[in-house]
């Protein structure tokens, strides 16, 4: 891990309870920040801005009890992070920025004012020199209560160069040493970013190493990390993010996304960083926790998505060598490992290999079966569950001849005694017998209907259906125990039958059927022994 003064190393700035938590909805109680700001020490980041005191009497204590924890406490052998508080440039709200940070061992103020030209005409009603002028005395009266001040031109994406480079250097002249450069409505692109850093590393910055140039980009036009990387490439040494993205509007730059970019891309890039990358998980997940914005299935990095594979190709791929499909492992970032997610898309191999995986090893022929079976029901859920595979694996395994199979099956239901079924069976020799019955439910109905078209009549002894998976489209499971006809000997035994589907009345038509199976195949065996 290098210095935080090292010229290649990257500050990680985090704003997640301060413009974090202006996402609507996002609201923090103090415990829930405590809670955040201990994560992100134990993350490493170089500098948490913990709140805008001047808000409200609970953010000020918030953030002063973060000083009076955080701020004190070690990380092995790194310092404690940089307690930051942010601040309008008046007195009364840098007098109360410095009471709630005063505590933490390294304090920061952060300082902004506008200065585009549609903020100093319709927002600050101020002159250029108005502008220059306030940023002179804030920054300096900033500066006597504590040595390490931020100022933030406010816009600055929109603040004409020339003009942007003089507020700057008024501001170092003042005293401030981090110059932060916010795109406050998303509205740059990466080469525009890029040259407005390189130009205020050119015009104000020169060969100071006690100055640090920051950006922080908003997402509107999902363009915030690609602006803080083109930052970063041109100069910047600070980049201020959050946790998920989170923030006003669209949200901020994503911290994970930021992180897991220099991580990746370290010998491209040459930069270095003092992140954990294996607490990001568990952070993101803190985060959309305590705020109640959760994060996208699709989301880089920490999404739920983020290491899952459904497409056959990618799967096989994924078997072969994981590089193939993945720039990073998931450990890398406190993530499970890869998933072989499975679905419509999903392919033998991955099919074969999570079976496996569950303890399962089928014989080709009745693999072949599974994942024919498999595809058909995947076709009618989003996602099949380990639960499913057992279900269908187990059916597989212990599936009897079938001189029957079951073709097609309607039910009728409703109130009153109606209750109909019709089935359609086909049997080893390739007729299809149909009958229809009547039940006092619909169940019932099958299993009647199932007896008259097999020609046989079962005695039902215990039948049970359950949802194996959650979910409108759970995956059912039944069983059934019955004995033989009577007057035989199978009907001094019980035989088991299971099935599995999305229709629980198919499901139970399976069941009986593979126990009806049974019966036939003991009946077989007798008459073969005799």
């Amino acid at each position: 891990m290098s210095d935080w003064n090292d010229p290649n190393y990257v500050r990680i700035f985090d704003t997640t309870l301060r413009d974090g938590e202006q996402s609507p909805g996002a609201t923090m109680t103090s415990d829930e920040k405590l809670e955040v700001a201990r994560a992100l020490g134990k993350l490493g980041v170089d500098i948490i801005e913990a709140g805008f005191p001047a808000a409200s009497p609970d953010d000020l204590a918030a953030v002063k009890q973060i000083a009076l924890t955080v701020g004190k406490q070690k990380r092995g052998e790194k310092p404690p992070p940089v307690i930051c508080g942010l601040a309008r440039a008046v007195e009364g709200d840098l007098d109360k920025c410095w009471e709630a940070i005063q505590g933490a061992e390294r304090p920061r103020i952060h300082t902004f004012l506008a200065t585009s030209p549609i903020h100093r005409e319709h927002k600050l009603k101020l002159s250029k020199a108005e502008v220059l002028t306030q940023i002179e005395a804030m920054v300096k009266y900033a500066v006597s209560l504590c040595a390490d001040v931020e100022f933030s031109a406010e816009d600055a994406g929109r603040t004409e160069l020339d003009f942007l480079c003089e507020a700057f250097q008024v501001a170092v002249d003042a005293g401030a040493t981090t110059l932060n450069v916010p795109d406050t409505v998303g509205y740059l692109m990466p080469h525009e970013i890029g040259s407005r850093i390189a130009t205020i590393k050119e015009r104000v910055v020169g060969d100071r190493d006690d100055l640090v140039i920051s950006v922080h980009n908003h997402d509107d036009l999902g363009l915030a990390v690609a602006n803080s990387l083109a930052g970063v490439m041109a100069g910047a040494r600070q980049v201020e993010v959050a946790i998920n993205g989170i923030g006003e509007r669209a949200g901020n730059a994503s911290l994970e996304e930021i992180v897991m970019t220099l991580h990746t891309r370290k010998p491209a890039l040459k930069l270095d960083h003092g992140i954990d990358t294996k607490q990001l998980t568990r952070s993101s997940k803190l985060v959309s926790r305590v705020t109640g914005i959760q994060v996208q299935a699709n989301k880089a990095i920490v999404g739920a998505n983020a290491f899952a594979h459904e497409a056959g190709i990618h799967q096989h791929g994924m078997l072969s060598h994981q590089s193939t499909y993945e720039i990073m492992e998931p450990e890398t970032v406190g993530a499970p490992k890869s998933a072989l997610v499975l679905g419509k898309h999903s392919g033998k191999h991955a099919f074969a290999a999570r079976l496996e995986e569950l303890g399962y090893q089928l014989e080709p022929d009745a693999m072949k079966k599974a994942f024919k079976r498999f595809k058909e029901v995947a076709e009618k859920k989003k996602q099949m569950t380990d639960a499913d595979l057992l279900a269908l694996a187990q059916d597989e395994l212990h599936r009897p001849v079938e001189r029957f199979q079951l073709v097609a099956l309607q039910v009728s239901c409703g109130t009153g005694d109606l209750q109909t079924a019709t089935v359609r069976l086909k049997t080893a020799d390739g007729d299809e017998p149909t009958c229809a019955a009547i039940g006092n439910g619909p169940i019932e109905a099958v299993f009647e209907a199932i007896e008259m078209a097999a020609g046989v009549q079962l005695d039902l002894l215990e039948y049970n259906v359950r949802s194996v998976t959650g979910g409108e489209d759970a995956l059912g499971e039944a069983s059934v125990n019955v004995r033989g006809p009577k007057g035989t000997p199978q009907a001094e035994k019980v035989f088991h039958g299971a099935g599995a589907d999305v229709d629980v009345l198919v499901a139970s038509a399976k069941a009986y059927l593979a126990a009806l199976n049974r019966v036939l195949a003991a009946r077989e065996a007798e008459r073969a022994a005799a």
